[in-house]
């Protein structure tokens, strides 16, 4: 089984301290075969990730791993651009000329407000109705490859108003996927809810992943999500289970943006 770790941070990312080096050598001891750094960004000045990322150490590093692991790992240079479909113009000068091979979109900010602080005095169905409607304008606009956790709101709403009923957003996820397969978009299953004893399930949920798949989309990248070195690949063959179970073939892996297809055994 060919194992593919398409979401982790280091210390390039602000909220990270693990080390690059070591990420690789744990992934190498739990038979991972390839795994895409995705630090987070920018260009945002009132977005915490602002100012952290030092694309020539990030690159340094990723050459120096490279030259330590390159026989035992495949190492590709990605990206998890946070609110990529605002300010598009500086999105573009800054990612220019650097020899990146994956770039996800997130929203972790809505009106330039942390999700956490965004959720404060809304109900339940303003909440998720306008962070769905966040994720339409980055899948509509943006120039990524993949949607990070989909359906991320949930991890912070779960704790105060609940997780979300799929049918009560079923028309805005749909029109959502619908955009993003249509513009050559994928999606991830982000193993890191499984983590979170309140959720206990992957993001998006398994429902998003049958739409997804029942509306003809095919890029499915697996990723952790992972800040620490030692929780590299988590879970990945839960998610390579139900990609499955959804009747998904494989997986995606990227070359200079170019996406592959790894076929399932």
């Amino acid at each position: 089984m060919y194992l593919a770790e398409y979401h982790h941070h280091t210390d390039n990312s602000f909220d990270s301290q693990a080390k690059m080096k070591e990420v690789c050598e744990q992934a190498i001891k739990k038979g991972i075969n390839e795994i895409c750094f995705t630090e987070h960004f920018s260009v945002n000045p009132k977005a915490p990730t602002y100012g952290h990322m030092n694309f020539r150490r990030y690159f340094s590093q990723i050459k120096e791993c490279r030259e330590l692991f390159g026989n035992q790992l495949v190492i590709k240079a990605g990206i998890e651009l946070c609110e990529p479909h605002l300010m598009k113009e500086k999105y573009k000068e800054a990612l220019a000329n650097l020899e990146i091979d994956f770039i996800m979109g997130s929203v972790h900010n809505i009106n330039e407000e942390k999700l956490r602080t965004f959720m404060a005095n809304k109900t339940s169905q303003e909440i998720y109705r306008n962070y769905f409607e966040e994720v339409y304008e980055m899948v509509a606009y943006a120039d990524i490859d993949v949607i990070a956790h989909l359906d991320l709101i949930k991890r912070y709403a779960v704790e105060s108003v609940g997780s979300y009923d799929f049918a009560d957003y079923k028309s805005i996820i749909e029109k959502i996927l619908r955009k993003a397969i249509e513009r050559g978009i994928g999606i991830e299953i982000n193993t890191s809810g499984l983590s979170n004893h309140l959720l206990n399930e992957t993001l998006p949920s398994i429902e998003i992943l049958h739409l997804y798949h029942s509306l003809g989309g095919t890029i499915l990248t697996i990723g952790s999500d992972s800040h620490r070195s030692e929780t590299v690949g988590s879970n990945q063959e839960i998610a390579i289970d139900r990609a499955k179970e959804v009747g998904f073939e494989g997986i995606t892996v990227f070359e200079k943006r170019i996406p592959s297809k790894i076929y399932f055994e």
